[in-house]
């Protein structure tokens, strides 16, 4: 961690250079940008004869995440295959590495811009299991305009029935994250007074958070009244962004280059060597 008058980097360059070490991967080329691979169960990719190496990585790349938002999409598909990897797997992970190492400076910036204003981005993936057709939860959190926190899978606990409903329930779980935040920083003497926006890319879901006339509709389900209390109560806006600028994908799939960059950006992770 680096301090100044600006506020904080959050940086783990030496616990890259040992994961390196590890790895036994320090003068491999780096990369300055993710490859768009992606992993899927291949019977014909040979299995390694060992695991405990596969494993210990990938358990390391995962405490890299907590500085490292930009790879908790790859990190996450890496770890699905713990039991047993293959080669294709182990050939993934060698590119992470890849990347770390062209990008070994970048780290989360926190800075002090004036207010405690707490926002949030949610996204959903809709029956994207293919074997219990449950949804998945994404959610990215901010504080004072600083990322403080972000969750890249959580399954749902109902079967959706359609795209918008797995959205709502989505809405609840990033609206409780919302809530800790807001009780937290009550805890530490900053009370929060002002609506916590919450973004998403769905319109039906901002309608029906907003607009009564949807509620006979939605009634079957449970969230439904939840999530409208609290916009009543102006506890929660939720406002509509678009899907170009939907923050939460650096955490659900392969972005082209530009997109990838941009995007993370946003979300205050910055390359030291970069130019200003």
């Amino acid at each position: 961690m680096t301090t100044s008058s600006k506020g904080l980097f959050l940086n783990q360059r030496k616990y890259i250079v040992n994961l390196f070490q590890d790895a036994k991967m320090l003068y491999t080329k780096p990369f300055v940008t993710l490859l768009n691979i992606k992993l899927t169960p291949d019977s014909s990719s040979e299995p390694l004869a060992s695991y405990n190496h596969y494993q210990k990585i990938v358990g390391k790349l995962i405490y890299l995440t907590i500085t490292r938002p930009d790879i908790t999409f790859v990190v996450n598909l890496v770890s699905q295959y713990i039991h047993p990897p293959t080669i294709q797997h182990l050939s993934m992970v060698n590119c992470i590495l890849q990347y770390l190492k062209g990008t070994i400076d970048r780290g989360t910036v926190l800075t002090c811009n004036g207010h405690t204003n707490i926002m949030g981005y949610f996204d959903s993936n809709w029956a994207r299991n293919s074997l219990d057709r449950r949804s998945t939860t994404r959610y990215l959190m901010f504080v004072g305009g600083n990322l403080v926190s972000w969750k890249r899978k959580k399954k749902q606990l109902v079967v959706a029935c359609s795209s918008a409903e797995a959205e709502y329930h989505a809405m609840t779980f990033a609206v409780c994250e919302l809530f800790w935040l807001k009780n937290f920083l009550a805890d530490l003497g900053f009370p929060h007074v002002t609506p916590m926006q919450l973004f998403c890319d769905d319109q039906a879901t901002k309608h029906i958070a907003s607009n009564s006339v949807f509620h006979e509709r939605t009634k079957h389900i449970v969230d439904c009244h939840y999530i409208r209390q609290q916009v009543q109560a102006k506890f929660i806006q939720p406002q509509h962004v678009c899907s170009h600028d939907q923050l939460v994908d650096v955490l659900t799939k392969v972005l082209p280059s530009t997109q990838f960059h941009r995007l993370v950006s946003k979300l205050r992770s910055i390359n030291l060597l970069d130019p200003a």
